[in-house]
């Protein structure tokens, strides 16, 4: 498995969602790391609460822009060898392995597009609690 920050690998969908997984850590952790950020009445004056409100604000941008780009980067592959079996399918209709790896492409594709929603939900999440 990749680790975030690295190239997440959109062939087996096992391994897709659990790159999500883990670069999802942040949307989970939201409230920890709120109350982590702000300073209790002891250390006011020792730390920035605005900048390290800031700081997590920008993390957090980070995380759900790169996780989306990861997810319809992998959609666009794997719609593009969707596209390909299809065309490949009209080609051999008799092809009964070329249809079943037609069928786990687009049950894979459909996973992945799903995920998108998911995404919805888990930013949504750490917006309203931001």
């Amino acid at each position: 498995m990749a680790a975030p920050g690295g190239a997440a690998s959109c062939e087996d969908f096992a391994e897709f969602q659990e790159f999500l997984r883990v670069m999802r850590t942040i949307d989970d952790r939201i409230v920890h790391e709120l109350n982590t950020t702000i300073p209790t009445a002891s250390f006011v004056g020792k730390i920035d609460a605005s900048q390290t409100c800031k700081e997590l604000y920008q993390s957090l941008m980070d995380a759900h822009t790169s996780r989306e780009k990861i997810i319809k980067n992998c959609i666009a592959q794997t719609s593009s060898v969707v596209k390909t079996l299809r065309e490949e399918r009209e080609k051999s209709q008799d092809d009964v392995a070329l249809l079943k790896q037609l069928r786990k492409e687009q049950t894979k594709l459909k996973l992945m597009q799903s995920e998108l929603n998911v995404e919805e939900v888990v930013n949504d999440r750490s917006w309203k609690v931001i």
